[in-house]
């Protein structure tokens, strides 16, 4: 079986929706199963910005509340809080995530791929690191025994740039506006960071009606 994860580093839904897949696919009886995560941007013209907290930047970019945005903020804690995640939204570095993207990218090409998508939603959420920057995610591939110097490479790669892009292109062509959306052999979709029941139910569905062969 085969789940492919559109995501994007900064979307605090992506974080929940992985860790409910997991919980779903530690139930599931059917253990051969990849996952396989997809590059996703919600805002690619985004400037990378330290001096701005999220709180801010959310109420300046949407237009919204401060007070709005702080009780969004406190409802998405709650929920990472019941999956073990602990949401530090003060910390937050606003940043662009194509850089990240690319280090992802990177890391999958070496089947590390869930393990680094890990390190990087804790390292933004839970850490305030910055990761648009260069050192800090040569730091996070420390933690993920990859070799800087390609890392380096990789960063700096336009055939991972491309892979990116090619990803995000995909996405647009199945239809898929918003993350985290989950596709299970190219047959069965998930929108959203849906209760783990959900997960379960679209896993069980798959295994007894598996797609037709292409």
């Amino acid at each position: 079986m085969l789940i492919e994860v559109w995501s994007d580093v900064a979307c605090p839904f992506c974080y929940v929706g992985k860790k409910r897949l997991e919980t779903a696919l530690a139930r599931f009886s059917h253990k051969d199963v990849e996952v396989v995560y997809k590059s996703f941007m919600l805002n690619p013209s985004l400037e990378t910005d330290p001096t701005i907290s999220i709180a801010d930047y959310l109420s300046q970019s949407k237009g919204l509340d401060p007070r709005m945005v702080q009780q969004m903020n406190q409802r998405v804690g709650q929920m990472g809080a019941a999956e073990g995640i602990d949401f530090a939204f003060d910390k937050v570095v606003v940043a662009n995530t194509e850089r990240a993207h690319r280090f992802l990218q990177h890391a999958q090409s070496l089947g590390k791929g869930e393990a680094a998508q890990e390190r990087v939603f804790r390292a933004y959420f839970s850490e305030g690191a910055n990761i648009d920057d260069v050192e800090t995610l040569l730091a996070l591939a420390s933690d993920l025994a990859m070799d800087h110097d390609d890392v380096r490479a990789a960063l700096q790669s336009d055939a991972i740039a491309y892979e990116v892009q090619r990803d995000i292109t995909e996405a647009r062509t199945l239809g898929i506006t918003g993350v985290p959306f989950f596709v299970i052999d190219r047959a069965l979709g998930v929108s959203g960071a849906q209760d783990v029941t959900v997960f379960e139910q679209a896993l069980n569905q798959a295994l007894t009606e598996p797609a037709e062969a292409n």
